[in-house]
């Protein structure tokens, strides 16, 4: 990408010319490569957060918030995953063709794929911290942690 990209330059600055189909494959390979990363990033608890909560919240709430965190992240993902699909429901439906003649839904398909990915992540995640969770309670439902 890094390369194509430089090439790019070089040409309309030096040359006054360009490679027409250039600046389309760079834009749907950075958009491709950030999707990516942030399936990555969600994979390694690594996406951004806002980590206030284990500042001014006590260590045995911390728990809890991070079952409340993936019960909003699944939601979030899960409307992200369904405009998606309607999105390129609408492109094979309507859309034209873009790059290398391919129909526009197909450089768009990374958008479906990986927030129904991100949305399985933190639903499973979501489950598997509730069941740790309650199993992790006292007998007498008290919290003493």
């Amino acid at each position: 990408m890094l390369s194509l990209a430089c090439v790019q330059i070089f040409m309309r600055t030096v040359l006054s010319s360009g490679l027409l189909w250039a600046e389309p494959l760079l834009r749907y390979l950075v958009l491709w490569c950030g999707l990516l990363g942030a399936l990555k990033a969600t994979e390694q608890r690594k996406h951004i957060a806002l980590d206030f909560s284990t500042y001014l919240l006590p260590e045995s709430a911390q728990p809890w918030i991070t079952l409340v965190t993936d019960l909003f992240c699944t939601i979030t993902t899960a409307g992200l995953s369904l405009a998606a699909w309607i999105f390129i429901k609408n492109e094979i439906e309507f859309g034209g063709t873009d790059l290398l003649s391919l129909p526009v839904w197909v450089w768009n398909i990374i958008f479906p794929i990986t927030f129904g990915l991100m949305t399985l992540r933190y639903g499973i995640r979501f489950i598997v911290d509730l069941f740790d969770r309650f199993r992790s309670l006292p007998p007498n439902g008290s919290q003493n942690q």
